[in-house]
């Protein structure tokens, strides 16, 4: 038998691509191979279990890769609306959280219970524990080799996530490294939206501290990424939403600093202005309490340290030179940059398949007529938010819809 359309991943870019593709064209036969014993493993656990499946505010800024404009018409064609109608058909519906979308369950494994329990409606075969070994030319059709058998089909999607979430999700990036060795050009990964391990003397006096920042992520001292939020202290380095949002950017040249800025709606000259005040107001209180009532406790503790204080001195011993450092430590606190937690922890990664060997408008490959690559395999990456999913529905519509036109 041969198949109309075989879609390598039972993901969340796989099931959404098999089932559109039944729902514009039930004639057509769709086959899934899933190497996990079930489909939409990672997608289950997505978004701390409750899935945040789109945003309200998707733009071409809140994605990274090597050529983000890649994703411009598929994000523009399919976007928020057409998503939104899709997974009502299936019978998701979606509730709002300030920007964010969710299922109205709030329950990612919901979303996988829907996609899977339309396909099976739809038709659509689906192999499990099937993994794919190798991809050839056969008389014109494409011949999937898996472990113990082998499957034709006139067009093939690769839909296979990357490294983000590790092995325990089927997360490897073999087939990546199976493309790879078929001539496919490949764009280095790196985990991203994943929790950043800085120099650990600082961080872990602060362990389990939180507190609001602008966080900038420097090399070599131009700033990369930067983003507003809470940040988490930990004994390894800083997490916290801003930090997963700009540790994207950390590239594997250069030396990486993380600056936080613990007060932006203040300039260093205000600070610098309050701190003095507050010298002379206190000036019989000890160090270890100045900061009491205006900051964490243990940060200011941590700050004044690094100035040069002791803590068990009063308030009063505290000189112009000392005051200025401080308020700088307030706009311009660093913390240098030893790498990441890894695609184990990561929620996305960064790199995959060089987009300028795919068609923009159809994701279909530019030298292997009928091949297509959706989702996170591309080289296209966004930010925490719910992007990384739109970009899966959008790019899966995307090949859905040229795959009906093509084998018309």
């Amino acid at each position: 038998m041969i198949n109309d359309v075989i879609i390598i991943g039972g993901g969340a870019s796989g099931l959404c691509a098999g089932v559109y593709l039944k729902q514009i064209n039930p004639e057509l036969s769709v086959r899934i191979l899933e190497s996990q014993p079930r489909v939409g493993k990672k997608l289950s656990v997505t978004g701390n279990g409750r899935c945040n499946i789109t945003n309200r505010n998707i733009s071409l800024s809140r994605y990274h890769g090597k050529n983000p404009q890649f994703a411009s018409f598929a994000l523009s064609k399919y976007n928020l609306e057409f998503t939104e109608k899709f997974f009502e058909k299936i019978g998701v519906m979606f509730a709002y959280e300030e920007d964010k979308a969710y299922p109205a369950s709030f329950q990612a494994p919901s979303v996988v219970d829907c996609l899977r329990f339309a396909a099976d409606d739809l038709g659509i075969f689906t192999n499990l524990e099937t993994e794919v070994t190798a991809i050839q030319l056969a008389g014109g059709n494409y011949k999937i080799i898996c472990n113990k058998i082998s499957f034709y089909a006139k067009k093939v999607i690769i839909a296979c996530g990357l490294l983000s979430g590790g092995e325990r999700y089927g997360c490897g990036g073999k087939m990546l490294e199976l493309l790879k060795k078929a001539g496919f050009k490949i764009v280095d990964t790196k985990p991203s939206i994943v929790q950043i391990k800085t120099e650990t003397d600082i961080v872990r006096q602060l362990k389990g501290i939180k507190t609001d920042a602008t966080v900038k992520l420097l090399c070599d001292g131009e700033k990369i990424r930067s983003d507003f939020g809470e940040v988490l202290f930990s004994d390894y380095g800083l997490s916290g939403p801003p930090v997963l949002q700009v540790s994207g950017g950390i590239s594997h040249k250069g030396k990486h600093e993380i600056s936080l800025d613990i007060m932006p709606q203040k300039s260093s000259e205000e600070i610098f202005s309050i701190l003095v005040s507050r010298a002379e107001a206190l000036k019989n209180r000890t160090l270890n309490e100045f900061f009491t009532g205006m900051l964490n406790k243990r940060i200011g503790q941590v700050l004044l340290k690094l100035v040069g204080c002791r803590l068990n001195e009063r308030a009063q011993t505290l000189d112009t030179a000392k005051l200025k450092k401080l308020a700088n430590l307030f706009k311009d606190w660093r913390f240098a940059v030893t790498g990441t937690t890894g695609f184990a922890n990561s929620q996305a990664t960064s790199g995959g398949l060089d987009t300028s060997a795919f068609c923009e408008r159809t994701m279909e490959s530019k030298e292997s007529a009928g091949l297509y690559a959706i989702g996170e395999i591309l080289d296209i990456d966004g930010d925490c938010g719910g992007f990384n999913l739109q970009w899966a529905w959008s790019s899966a519509f995307c090949a859905a819809d040229s795959i009906k036109e093509s084998l018309k």
